[in-house]
């Protein structure tokens, strides 16, 4: 008769001690324990699933119970051992809290504790998955499991310790299981393949080790599933991946390349052709993840070995991957893993998850154009290079052309300026006024501005416009323009006269000799210029030698109206100066008592 096909995670579970692997210091602990017979009341094992904590609650019931016990080594004969290998519930009780989870399931444990074993020395109830328990049924269970009767042993496991109450925590030993290691995965699965004739190669074990993630019972199971496979050929690593519905490591690779070259229409066309052989938008993406958090581990890491372990990358293709990393920054690779991160969670959430597919791969192959701290740190060290070697490109800038033999700011003729005149002369400043922008610097520096006499005023008049013109504050130009007349403009001395002495101790205050100074150094190019302000009466200033930012007229009446407005303008100005000059005056005089009350009350002075 044939006997019943037993799956390798149940035939090949660890029997005793010995065969627990990648958890050495449980051992130990459990092992010295048995052996100075100091076995306590309660016991909760944590860790991840497939490690090993329900295999090691069963090898200690059996330690504790066999009839040769308490042992290191049960004999697997004896009545007791026999119960625990065939699950029979008669001293050792499994209970899957997760189906019984509730206070009437825990009251129903509590009254059965009070019967004394048959088989073995003690009862022992091992409750799997723990935390499923309700808090009604913890709290049921405090009590009992912090004073048990004296043949009572509580093994409780679970993969979620967090969960479980402090109350519960602090009544047991606490033991916690680690991820089992690529290493010990893959030989225990070479033993196991031997022992099941399994045509497999190191290369597939190690995929399906790293596919495992630390548990043992995954990787039992995985093998198991694909065994069927090695009846006719020896089993690949492909085939690891078809069984798991992983994208191979070269078309990874080839996206990667085609992410790197920035081939957007060759990627789509490679996305098209995984998505046709069934794999899901999740599934591409979670696999896109995957590979680039392997080639993030191989740009950071050097150790060879510890990327075999860490990684799902072999010697075969490390040097392929090695070559791939040096094109990113780390800073690319986090911000590539977080947009694939970002489109997995909108391909879950719409309805055209392909869409969101090939627009994630589009975006990718443009990853270089997104926005991010390296990009930005590379531009900020381009312009400091730059400025460093002033290497910098000129750009086209419109200027008035100017004759050499007058400066005029009048002249509307424009052209770009000549490179040859960039390199004589800096560029000026953006916040100089827009007149003396069209002045040539090099018509200025050719040809400096001659001492004017009175035979050339209107050359003075024009030139004083243009510097008037210059003047930011409209107060002051209108100051200047009305009430002042230029008797000398040269560059080595500025002469401005005013016909009476209140306007000249005016012109010679701070604020408006600092503006005419830095209009006059702006336009004509002069750094401190010298300028005299004087009093003389002879000066003629009926009419005024400014015209203030108006558009120049285009006919003769046009001209005689603007005129005409600026005469009335200034008579206006002259008016009212006139009437503060005739303001009434205060004096002192002598008063009666009355008066002199009033004039206290206005601290002595009195009215005319």
């Amino acid at each position: 008769m044939e006997t019943k096909y037993i799956p390798l995670y149940r035939k090949y579970r660890p029997q005793t001690f010995h065969d627990l692997i990648g958890q050495e210091n449980i051992v130990h602990a459990l092992s010295n324990a048995i052996k100075l017979d100091r076995i306590a009341h309660a016991y909760l094992l944590c860790g991840p699933r497939g490690t090993g904590k329900t295999s090691s609650a069963r090898i200690l019931a059996k330690s504790l119970n066999c009839k040769e016990g308490p042992t290191l080594t049960p004999c697997g004969k004896c009545p007791a051992c026999l119960d625990i290998m065939n699950s029979i519930p008669v001293d050792v009780i499994e209970i899957d809290a997760a189906s019984n989870r509730s206070v009437e399931d825990t009251q129903a444990i509590l009254e059965k504790i009070q019967y004394v074993p048959v088989n073995g020395k003690y009862k022992i109830y091992v409750i799997d998955e723990v935390h499923m328990l309700s808090n009604h049924a913890f709290n049921a269970l405090l009590k009992t499991l912090e004073e048990p009767p004296e043949n009572v042993i509580f093994i409780l496991a679970t993969t979620e310790p967090h969960k479980v109450l402090d109350t519960i925590i602090s009544r047991c030993q606490r033991f916690d299981f680690r991820r089992i290691t690529t290493d010990d995965i893959v030989n225990r699965l070479e033993y196991i393949a031997g022992e099941e004739k399994i045509n497999i190669s190191k290369e597939a074990l190690f995929a399906i080790a790293k596919n495992s993630q630390g548990g043992m019972r995954d990787a039992l199971a995985l093998l198991d599933q694909i065994s069927v496979i090695g009846i006719n050929k020896q089993i690949d690593t492909n085939d690891i991946n078809e069984i798991l519905g992983k994208i191979s490591y070269d078309t990874l690779s080839d996206i990667t390349e085609c992410i790197i070259n920035s081939d957007c229409s060759k990627s789509i066309l490679m996305i098209d052709n995984i998505y046709a052989k069934g794999n899901e938008p999740v599934q591409i993406v979670s696999n896109l993840i995957q590979y680039f958090r392997d080639v993030m581990i191989v740009k950071n890491c050097t150790d060879k070995e510890l990327i075999f372990s860490l990684t799902q990358i072999n010697e075969v293709n490390y040097e392929k991957t090695k070559a791939q990393s040096e094109k990113f920054s780390v800073a690319e690779i986090i911000q590539i893993i977080d947009r694939l991160s970002y489109y997995t969670t909108q391909i879950k959430d719409t309805t055209n998850k392909y869409l969101w597919l090939e627009l994630c791969i589009i975006d990718l192959t443009n990853y270089k154009n997104l926005p991010s701290s390296d990009n930005l740190l590379r531009r900020i060290a381009e312009l400091e290079k730059k400025v460093e070697t002033g290497n910098f490109e000129a750009r086209p800038i419109t200027v008035n052309k100017v004759k050499e033999s007058e400066i005029s700011p009048a002249l509307n003729k424009q052209e770009p300026i000549k490179k040859e005149e960039l390199t004589e002369k800096p560029v000026q400043q953006e916040s100089q006024p827009i007149m003396q922008a069209t002045t040539s610097t090099k018509a200025i520096e050719e040809k400096p501005i001659e001492t004017k006499t009175s035979s050339d005023s209107s050359d003075i008049h024009s030139l004083w416009i243009s510097i008037l013109q210059s003047i930011e504050s409209a107060p002051t130009r209108a100051f200047y323009s009305n009430l002042s007349q230029p008797i000398e403009i040269s560059e080595k001395q500025i002469t401005i006269a005013f016909k009476k002495e209140m306007f000249v101790k005016q012109a010679r205050e701070g604020n408006k000799k600092a503006a005419l100074a830095d209009a006059v150094s702006r336009y004509m190019n002069i750094k401190n210029p010298n300028i005299e302000i004087i009093l003389n009466d002879n000066i003629n200033i009926e009419k005024k030698t400014e015209i203030t930012q108006k558009p120049q007229p285009k006919t003769n009446d046009d001209e005689q109206n603007i005129r005409k407005q600026e005469e009335e303008e200034y008579h206006a100005y002259v008016e009212s100066k006139k009437q503060e000059e005739e303001k009434p005056k205060i004096s002192q005089v002598d008063s009666s008592s009355q008066a002199a009350m009033v004039k206290n009350l206005f601290n002595g002075k009195y009215i005319d």
